[in-house]
């Protein structure tokens, strides 16, 4: 039997995507990619495209379909999607629509680390974040009104309000987040205010060995009993 494929990474599925809609060359692949404003969904790089382009046709997702060249530029092999990269493309969506992946993304990770930053440094470090989505908010109200004002399909620019709404809600947490900490109701480590060394205080707490019940772990968690 043969080896069950990888999973399609989310760059591999903007690929293929634009392949369902005709054969192009990597170079009009990256293009698009960036006039459409999907780095905002994936990372989004000439070589990791190149290479994810390679990947595909490898794997007989995509297959080369000739080599053009104009004036001076260097050639471009144009790739065109397959029946089996159509199929992948399609079960790979299904796939992430269906189950609620862990992501990991990076911002949990440090606002569960934040207490190792005194209390003034957090403030004002969230405050700057705070600014930098408020910028991405006034981005994605732009381009959804441009979408409205040349009457693209809804379907083609759904993920701006979703977008949207998911910046909306971290906003509303971060200004209660604010409030709370600048005003002292949310208790913070203390800092020797020479040194900057944090000082003595009680060990985290969840999960300790000496405490008396076992805490809850998610259903979804890679530790979680099946």
């Amino acid at each position: 039997m043969g080896q069950a494929r990888p999973a399609l990474t989310a760059l591999a599925v903007s690929v293929l995507a634009l392949l369902e809609e005709r054969p192009m060359h990597p170079y009009e692949m990256f293009q698009l990619l960036l006039r459409r404003g999907e780095d905002l969904l994936v990372k989004l790089r000439p070589g990791s495209l190149y290479h994810t382009v390679t990947r595909l046709a490898e794997q007989d997702l995509v297959r080369a379909e000739g080599v053009d060249r104009a004036g001076n530029r260097p050639e471009r092999t144009t790739y065109r999607i397959t029946a089996s990269g159509r199929d992948a493309l399609r079960a790979r969506v299904a796939e992430i629509l269906r189950y609620p992946q862990r992501e990991y993304p990076l911002f949990p990770v440090a606002l569960a680390e934040a207490h190792n930053l005194p209390k003034d440094d957090v403030l004002a470090l969230v405050r700057e974040r705070v600014a930098h989505l408020e910028r991405d908010l006034e981005d994605l109200d732009t381009m959804t009104d441009w979408a409205r004002t040349h009457e693209v399909e809804r379907r083609y620019w759904i993920v701006l309000p979703y977008l949207r709404t998911t910046i909306a809600a971290e906003l509303t947490w971060l200004t209660g987040f604010l409030g709370e900490l600048s005003r002292g109701v949310l208790e913070w480590e203390e800092f020797d205010q020479h040194t900057g060394t944090r000082l003595a205080g009680p060990e985290h707490p969840w999960a300790d060995n000496d405490h008396p019940e076992t805490p809850p772990v998610p259903r979804r968690s890679a530790g979680a009993a099946t």
